[in-house]
């Protein structure tokens, strides 16, 4: 009998959910196990870098990768795990468009050094760090470069789980897609081809003709669970959301706010959205269109909350990507 094969997964930039949604599979992870040796896994298992370093190149079946790319250790370790991989899965919000960490692309990296160093109360007897080549190199830590990329901007990406979160169902069945060689395409996201609202079970409230004088949040509103939050004047994005997600948020009583990303054929969701809400303001003059606008508290962190990184915006002009 030959050898089971291989699986990595790997943690960049993020908050560590992704690696939270691997350990949802509960029982399904023991399954995947019984198929495949899980090769390399530093949150869980204890291997090594020499470990990793060590075996032949493509080697392993399928590695995943959660999380964002912002210091030079992620891009080497992204790298390497390429050049170890037969297939590489950009696993989640963050590594397949650059996720919450990618709003970092609004401040420039010397500003976000000087805020959480110097500017915030907390920070009075905290040492600011020192990169290679800034002054003393005791201790240096890996480069903090100037923008955070998503994975596909680093390394070439095979496919995409989607979800801020994704949810333990697509992850299993990315697994055993690959397991049972029954993969799509490669570039695929793997999760619905339509957008959230066609599988949204607010559907059927959502009138044919949406009209807004007011944007609201939330907490500035009694809404109906039973209605569209859009036709609430509640923003939602899930016409502008890929679907797959089993409506989890809107489930919970929340709305959309984007991290399946955007659709096959939309090249900027936050476009989208801004495109798609602006075509439901309902007024008569500038200043009326300008207050209606002015609602929304925080358009760029709304429409872009998931996607800034891999958006045409890219961030703030300026500083390259190192």
């Amino acid at each position: 009998m030959g050898s089971k094969p291989k699986i990595a997964l790997y943690w960049c930039s993020s908050c560590g959910g992704c690696e939270e949604s691997v350990i949802d599979l509960a029982g399904d992870l023991l399954t995947v196990v019984k198929q495949a040796d899980i090769l390399f896994w530093p949150v869980a298992i204890d291997t090594k870098y020499e470990d990793l370093e060590g075996i032949g190149d493509g080697e392993i079946e399928v590695t995943l990768i959660n999380g964002a790319i912002r210091m030079d250790d992620q891009v080497h370790m992204a790298r390497l795990l390429r050049k170890k991989s037969r297939i590489l899965m950009a696993h989640g919000s963050c590594a397949h468009l650059g996720g919450v960490v990618g709003l970092a692309n609004f401040f420039t990296r010397d500003a976000i050094l000087q805020r959480i160093y110097h500017d915030v109360p907390s920070a009075e007897h905290v040492r600011e760090p020192r990169f290679p080549g800034q002054g003393s190199q005791e201790a240096p830590l890996p480069y903090f470069s100037n923008y955070v990329q998503t994975l596909d901007q680093v390394v070439s990406v095979d496919y995409y789980i989607p979800g801020c979160p994704p949810t333990p169902e697509l992850i299993k069945e990315a697994i055993f897609s690959v397991l049972e060689d029954r993969l799509p395409e490669p570039g695929k996201v793997l999760a619905d081809d339509k957008a959230l609202c066609h599988t949204c079970p607010l559907s059927e409230s959502k009138p044919d003709t949406i009209r807004i004088q007011r944007f609201k949040r939330v907490y500035e509103t009694e809404w109906d669970p039973t209605r569209c939050f859009l036709d609430q004047g509640i923003i939602c994005l899930g016409p502008v959301t890929r679907g797959g997600c089993r409506a989890r948020c809107i489930r919970a009583n929340m709305p959309c706010r984007g991290c399946f990303g955007p659709l096959d054929n939309v090249l900027d969701q936050g476009a989208k959205a801004s495109a798609l809400l602006s075509a439901i303001i309902e007024a008569d003059d500038v200043e009326e269109l300008e207050k209606i606008a002015d609602s929304i508290p925080d358009p760029g962190g709304l429409f872009y909350r998931y996607g800034l990184a891999a958006s045409v915006l890219r961030g703030k002009v300026g500083g390259g990507t190192r």
